[in-house]
């Protein structure tokens, strides 16, 4: 079975060959049919398990395709992706490389979505290889949809941009990439998202030991609608509180509950290593009843409400 699989990517071969070639009848070849021979003899090649001669069949597929000038600016998209196909993690890289080179055709050529969403392909295939290239191809996509105003696709790809900064502990990065996610969410009027949004950015910049900016984040989310005595509010006025004067109960209360717990993983990770300043000095039991004291700009009642609540 596997030796029919072979002569049979073969014949696709000779026959891509023959329609490639010209005589005195026939001028110019005939791009499209041998495109579709030489794909046929890829598809051939990999249930044959001979990736190699499958890749060279795919190069030549999108050679073709280069040559058909019908198709000048989707070969290298269709030979990063096919290319990609073969799980050769070896390879991905190169892939990567004629999808980035297909999406900027697309771009120039009128089809912005096309591209943005072989950047968003190619940001998946190599965030288990390079991070920070896993990074630039989102980024260019969302950039690619916000040209566009296609502001809920660009926000999206913003934020696989920001959580893979933040696993690789580029905090500063992260927060700048956030901090225009939150922009783009309140554009949109999703404000509920801009309030997960400000936890975000507090536990960032809570770990680069940065409070006043973690501050001015919560200040600043007070005018959007519904932020204030909302839970997320009250929750980041908590941890703000125990941070500032080094309550590590309440800070791993805060962090340890349901709301910050069940954030994108990234995020999750942040909120349970976040450890106060100074080693973590404990606060008297007397002071616990001025708990609710941090979150007062939320109102009296709200402050009932929640009375002791997450912590």
């Amino acid at each position: 079975q596997m030796a029919a699989k072979i002569n049979e990517a073969h014949d696709h071969i000779a026959k891509a060959e023959k329609y490639l070639k010209t005589s005195f009848m026939k001028w110019k070849p005939d791009y499209d049919s041998a495109a579709s021979e030489y794909s046929k003899a890829a598809v051939a090649f990999k249930n044959a398990k001979m990736l190699e001669e499958a890749k060279e069949a795919y190069l030549q597929e999108a050679e073709a395709h280069t040559n058909n000038k019908t198709y000048p600016f989707t070969a290298n998209g269709e030979r990063g992706l096919h290319i990609s196909s073969l799980q050769d993690m070896q390879r991905i890289p190169e892939a990567i490389q004629y999808i980035e080179r297909a999406s900027m055709m697309y771009v120039e050529n009128g089809t912005p979505d096309t591209a943005a969403l072989a950047l968003d392909r190619a940001g998946k295939l190599i965030e288990s290889q390079d991070l920070a290239k896993a990074v630039d191809l989102y980024q260019k996509a969302a950039s690619v949809f916000e040209n566009e105003d296609r502001l809920r696709q660009a926000v999206e790809m913003l934020g696989k941009a920001s959580r893979l900064l933040v696993r690789q502990h580029k905090l500063d990065e992260a927060a700048v990439s956030i901090q225009k996610e939150k922009n783009m969410y309140k554009e949109i009027e999703n404000y509920p998202t801009c309030f997960k949004k400000t936890i975000a950015q507090v536990l960032v910049h809570l770990h680069r030991n940065d409070f006043v900016a973690a501050d001015k984040c919560v200040r600043e989310s007070y005018s959007l609608p519904g932020f204030s005595g909302s839970e997320d509010c009250i929750a980041l006025e908590q941890l703000l509180q125990g941070y500032d004067e080094q309550d590590e109960d309440q800070v791993h209360c805060v962090c340890n509950s349901p709301l910050f717990k069940y954030m994108d993983n990234d995020y999750a990770k942040l909120s349970i290593s976040l450890r106060v300043p100074g080693g973590g000095k404990k606060k008297a039991p007397a002071s616990a009843a001025d708990a609710g004291e941090g979150g007062a700009g939320a109102g009296e009642a709200d402050e009932d409400e929640y009375a002791g609540g997450l912590c």
